[in-house]
């Protein structure tokens, strides 16, 4: 077996520990006898080795030891000033994710696009209205917009809109909000 220096650089400390095979200690030990940068290596390594190991190297006073267990151990106490931190970090996170969720909520509110979108104001719930069976509005009896007079249906007004229906832009405009009003207006100036 035949060692390069990265191999012997790499296995260094462990060729010092004893901590190699016999067939790579023996390759380590041939690749040392023909380079002086590798056994350059292994003579420092082995000096770092010989001076962290010598407790003479360093000598800490006495009560080091403790002093440096309560320090540690103070260090690691949470503190009052730690879980308020937390509080007023957690604190802010809510508020911001929830301005960000009132922000997408109001701005995902669908514009009215329609007058038939808006709910009718003051409309007499026994008021008899005609429905189409398969329509989405309701109308006064003798609206120039109903065409197949044959299918309608005859129900109250309150009914009606129970069910679904809203009320004619055309016919019921008297009852219609303001901005309805105003969207029939600009609806009837076109036509």
């Amino acid at each position: 077996m035949v060692v390069d220096c990265e191999t012997v650089w790499s296995e260094v400390s462990n060729y010092l520990d004893g901590e190699v095979d016999r067939e790579l200690r023996s390759a380590i030990e041939e690749h040392l006898r023909g380079c002086k940068r590798c056994v350059a290596v292994l003579a420092g390594t082995r000096n770092v080795v010989q001076l962290y190991g010598d407790e003479r190297m360093l000598e800490v006073p006495l009560g080091f030891g403790h002093r440096l267990h309560r320090k540690l151990d103070d260090a690691m106490r949470p503190t009052r000033r730690s879980f308020l931190g937390w509080m007023v970090a957690a604190a802010a996170g809510v508020l911001v994710v929830g301005g960000f969720e009132l922000a997408r909520s109001l701005s995902l509110r669908p514009a009215v696009r329609s007058a038939h979108a808006q709910p009718g104001r003051g409309i007499p719930p026994d008021m008899m209205v005609l429905v189409y069976p398969q329509g989405k509005t309701f109308h006064r009896t003798g609206c120039t917009y109903l065409l197949d007079k044959k299918n309608l249906i005859r129900i109250a007004a309150g009914d009606a809109e129970r069910a679904g229906y809203v009320p004619c832009t055309r016919c019921m405009k008297k009852y219609l909000t303001a901005t309805a009003r105003l969207i029939s207006a600009g609806g009837e100036s076109r036509s």
